[in-house]
């Protein structure tokens, strides 16, 4: 598969600042890559580099197979954190100019935009003024505006800042779509429920240093395989049970159950019929699978807090 974007030791200075320290990591085309990290972590910072609007400090960057983004700037479609739109235009004339901006044919930029505002939910909205749209339909409508032109690469910076839980599924599906098109989507969030239901890979940067590129399922398997129990005796025989590493109550207020951390070789189905032969009734036994919000707080929650009192 061919890659989208490359990034190779990648610095950015501002001063004696580091905002981007020595970041590597690629895009395959075709995919959905999440790009996370909490607020101040260099992600906006990575996107302009790759966009060509600042330039690396050392480093090297490649975009759609062209070393500079303004080589192919017609092929990417780009949302960035700071958003805003023509307030005096329609929202079907300023996703169109947009488009013709990008060498679309004005005739075919006014029909994919009627159409891309009715198929996600502005229909009835098209011919209103900007200034006239809440925060979230503007929102969409600058969407909507970077990727009329069809790009083959579409990066997205915050996308779902300010949306209410129903434009944001809104936002998934327009995600899902650009996929099933064929499109590379890049977009950063500090969200970890919208990558972890849509993105198969990510990447993760705390500090401008990366934490994490590899895919979700490659992000769960950072955390060991843990198991809760709860039942009468069940200290006096995990001991003499194999494949358990340790052992501590849990922190979610309920007494007497433990959670259990187990060898990554443990059957868990073995694991209860353990429990069984050795005569314990249980009253819950679970497996729990980390969430990306989890995996997160694990590879960036120390960085984070430092940040936060610089």
């Amino acid at each position: 598969m061919a890659t989208a974007i490359e990034l190779k030791n990648v610095v950015k200075r501002f001063g004696e600042f580091n905002a981007v320290d020595d970041v590597s990591f690629s895009v395959e085309e075709g995919t959905i890559c999440g790009f996370l990290g909490p607020n101040g972590a260099g992600k906006t910072t990575s996107i302009r580099m790759i966009l060509d609007i600042l330039r690396p400090t050392s480093g090297s960057i490649s975009i759609l197979g062209e070393k500079n983004a303004s080589l192919v700037r017609d092929r990417i479609g780009y949302l960035p954190e700071e958003k805003g739109l023509y307030k005096k235009m329609t929202a079907a004339g300023i996703i169109a100019y947009f488009a013709t901006l990008k060498g679309m044919p004005k005739k075919e930029a006014r029909s994919i935009a009627r159409e891309l505002l009715q198929k996600y939910g502005l229909g009835p909205f098209m011919d209103h003024k900007c200034e006239a749209l809440s925060k979230g339909m503007g929102q969409k409508v600058q969407v909507l505006a970077s990727i009329a032109h069809s790009p083959d690469l579409v990066i997205l910076d915050e996308p779902f800042s300010g949306l209410d839980p129903v434009n944001q599924e809104v936002m998934e599906e327009v995600i899902r779509d650009l996929k099933s098109q064929g499109k590379t989507v890049l977009f950063s969030t500090h969200v970890m429920s919208h990558a972890e239901r849509i993105c198969e890979d990510i990447v993760v940067i705390a500090a401008g240093k990366l934490a994490f590129n590899g895919t979700v399922q490659q992000a769960k398997a950072i955390l060991p395989r843990r198991v809760r129990v709860g039942g009468e005796s069940i200290e006096k025989v995990i001991p003499s049970l194999d494949g358990i590493v340790s052992c501590t109550p849990v922190q979610d207020g309920r007494e007497g159950v433990l959670e259990l951390i187990v060898e990554e070789t443990t059957d868990s189905r073995n694991l209860l019929k353990s429990f069984f032969d050795a005569g314990v009734a249980l009253d819950i036994f679970e497996v729990v699978k980390p969430d990306l919000h989890e995996i997160f707080v694990h590879l960036v929650g120390e960085d984070a807090r430092e940040a936060a009192h610089r």
